[in-house]
């Protein structure tokens, strides 16, 4: 066997969104942060992306993680996330694979019955505190960067539908969310192609309608993701919804999607539903749980912030070695518009 290129992965999932996460075989990426290393990354190194995620390799459904030394003294870690068209500055999900797979393969030490780290993201420092029992890690919940809100109940035009009005707020990545109820949906597992396909009109209208750059990082600009929201309902002091969010090239996460929680946080946090400490539960499209609450409030350049913790569990389902044969008539992977909506 002859491979010019060998990649260990460990195989992983959070409440059913695949986060693989890649051990070894990277090398040095260069940058001082994490969000340097990720730029460098999609500048020099994009055809790493597209090996572990295009097919034959990957799938439109699959996410990996790369995970590196940091150069910030409070880190333990840092991962840049791999994502099918874009490397994000923060993922939920990717996040609690991560940390994970850092602790059960003992990368970084486990502490039962708690484990605190620290962990650098493209998009800032991340503090994790992971249950865990046994050697598995039981639940992993992440206080994420600030999130806020850009605009609330602003009208969109979306070609087939018309006026519709979406909240657009910042939760690790940019999202316009949307009323699912009020477009016909109850997200459910049978909706999944026609939420994938208003989703991304919505998301095209959005980000050509609405201007969107972070305030302390003007690099970060754009709308990511549509987030359909299922309504609110209250049990005693807690709070649930359903949710479905659409992630590029056009399928839903699987997962309740952490940084979209997030992002839904900060906007029920301006719109006076809930109150920091107060326990939202996050429901996903496969019934899958993300329990969020408000930890705080802040600003970022005067805009109004909330800081937000996100929990749930990731599972490890394989460890393998991905190699690149010399001869491999596909270096890169290849996509296909039956699933990818569009074909390379």
């Amino acid at each position: 066997m002859q491979w010019k290129r060998t990649l260990t992965v460990v195989g992983c999932h959070a409440e059913g969104e695949v986060g693989n996460v890649v051990t070894g075989g990277v090398g040095h990426i260069p940058g001082d942060t994490m969000f340097d290393k990720k730029r460098y990354l999609e500048t020099n190194l994009d055809g790493l992306r597209k090996l572990l995620l295009f097919e034959p390799r990957g799938a439109a459904v699959h996410c990996a993680n790369i995970v590196l030394p940091s150069n910030n003294p409070k880190a333990a870690m840092g991962y840049i996330i791999l994502e099918a068209e874009e490397c994000p500055p923060m993922s939920g999900s990717n996040t609690m694979c991560v940390a994970t797979v850092l602790l059960e393969t003992g990368m970084l030490a486990m502490q039962e019955p708690v484990t605190r780290l620290t962990l650098e993201a493209p998009g800032g420092l991340i503090d994790v505190v992971c249950q865990c029992r046994d050697g598995k890690v039981t639940q992993v919940k992440f206080t994420n960067v600030p999130s806020f809100v850009y605009h609330i109940d602003i009208p969109i035009e979306v070609e087939g539908v018309g006026t519709i009005s979406v909240d657009v707020a910042y939760g690790g990545m940019t999202y316009a969310l949307a009323d699912a109820k009020g477009l016909g949906f109850e997200i459910t597992p049978d909706e999944a192609r026609d939420l994938c396909v208003l989703g991304e009109k919505i998301k095209a209208a959005a980000d050509d309608q609405l201007e969107t750059v972070h305030p302390e990082n003007p690099e970060i600009r754009g709308i990511t993701q549509t987030e359909f929201m299922g309504p609110l309902h209250k049990d005693g002091e807690q709070l649930t919804a359903r949710n479905a969010v659409v992630v590029k090239p056009g399928r839903l996460d699987r997962s309740p999607c952490g940084t979209g929680t997030s992002a839904r946080l900060a906007v029920m946090h301006a719109k006076g539903l809930i109150s920091p400490g107060q326990i939202f539960d996050h429901v996903s499209i496969i019934g899958s749980h993300f329990f969020g609450e408000i930890e705080d409030t802040t600003t970022l350049d005067d805009k109004p912030a909330v800081i937000t913790s996100v929990a749930g569990q990731a599972w490890i389902s394989f460890i393998s070695q991905h190699g690149l044969a010399p001869t491999d008539p596909f270096p890169q992977g290849y996509t296909l518009s039956d699933t990818w909506l569009r074909a390379i």
